[in-house]
């Protein structure tokens, strides 16, 4: 330090901070939100703080200098994190005969509140769910529109609340429906359903979930009136409420008989005690096959993933992809599965 200009004096301490931050944001998954929901609100801000540790190193080793040890050392103990951040895959080689394609997509209740000045939205939505094809998708904040063309799929399971726009999840798929129902959250219009569909000899259950939301407005001049006090205790009793979600829907699924796959949004990230939980020893798509950030949230700052494709271990996941097309405040993501 005392070679150092006073300058990158106070840069070292910035990074020092950030990478503790960091460092800290390791254990998060195993912390209660219920018990902890300060430390919880930490798990949001993962992407931004790997990102910058990055950047400090570079900047350090440019410079040539020694500090570049403190965030190196902290990205080297938390690699995992920082590969879950950005993935360098490959989809292998597939038949899609025999792959079932899963499509996840918040559509934001077809925009109909006109957030995006768009006129051929659900055209051009319909347009690209029906060239993409998926044997399953999933929508969360889903309305019944008949704008919007979905009869490719013979098969539906919808479960819709509210009073002016009645909202909800859906399932549509092109395979049989032979059992279906919704896990009703307390408190709240959010929920989970599942499917039981027939592909072939095997009967698949298929979740559809969609956790609390903190209503948070990602818009810069909407973040920037939030009064910082008010929004931390929002996010804080947001965490805390999914944690009681994600404990109902796992009792729910780990009586489930059957194949199991797992769409929807979360409201959380990857580095969330939730998503940790609901998990568990499920394979996670975009961390088996994608590319990129991953990014499915419409989120100014940083990439944010919080729409997720889960699976058993009784499935292979050969493809996946996050689509960069701009119809809703999310970002569609479909994987391809096949069964082993």
């Amino acid at each position: 330090m005392k070679k150092l200009k006073l300058y990158d004096k106070l840069i070292f301490v910035i990074n020092s901070l950030i990478a503790f931050a960091l460092l800290l944001s390791y254990v998060l998954p195993y912390i209660e939100p219920k018990k902890f929901a300060f430390l919880s609100v930490l798990s949001l801000a993962v992407p931004f703080l790997i990102i910058v540790n990055i950047l400090f190193v570079i900047y350090w080793l440019l410079k040539v200098k020694k500090q570049l040890m403190v965030s190196l050392v902290v990205l080297a103990l938390g690699y995992s994190y920082v590969f879950s951040l950005y993935k360098l895959s490959s989809s292998k080689n597939i038949d899609d005969a025999e792959n079932i394609s899963v499509m996840n997509y918040n559509v934001r209740l077809f925009n109909v509140f006109d957030w995006i000045k768009d006129t051929n939205l659900k055209a051009n939505m319909s347009a690209f769910i029906s060239k993409k094809n998926p044997d399953i998708l999933c929508m969360q904040e889903y309305r019944s529109d008949d704008d919007v063309n979905l009869r490719m799929f013979p098969y539906k399971y919808i479960e819709l609340t509210g009073k002016k726009v009645k909202n909800g999840q859906a399932i549509y798929t092109k395979f049989p429906i032979i059992n279906s129902g919704s896990i009703e959250f307390p408190h709240t219009s959010n929920n989970a359903i599942f499917v039981d569909v027939v592909k072939g000899k095997d009967t698949l259950r298929v979740y559809n979930v969609h956790l609390q939301s903190s209503g948070i407005d990602p818009a810069v001049e909407k973040l920037s009136k939030e009064n910082s006090e008010n929004l931390f205790k929002r996010v804080s009793s947001t965490f805390k409420m999914q944690q009681s979600q994600a404990e109902q829907f796992l009792d729910h699924k780990n009586k489930s008989p059957y194949k199991t796959i797992i769409s929807g949004d979360f409201n959380n990230t990857a580095y969330s005690y939730v998503y940790k939980e609901i998990k568990g020893d499920m394979l996670d798509a975009f961390k088996q096959a994608g590319n990129g950030f991953g990014r499915t949230f419409d989120f100014k700052f940083f990439p944010v993933r919080i729409d997720f494709v889960l699976v058993d271990d009784t499935f292979e996941i050969n493809a996946f992809k996050t689509f960069d097309v701009k119809y809703s405040d999310h970002y569609p993501v479909m994987a391809k599965v096949k069964i082993k």
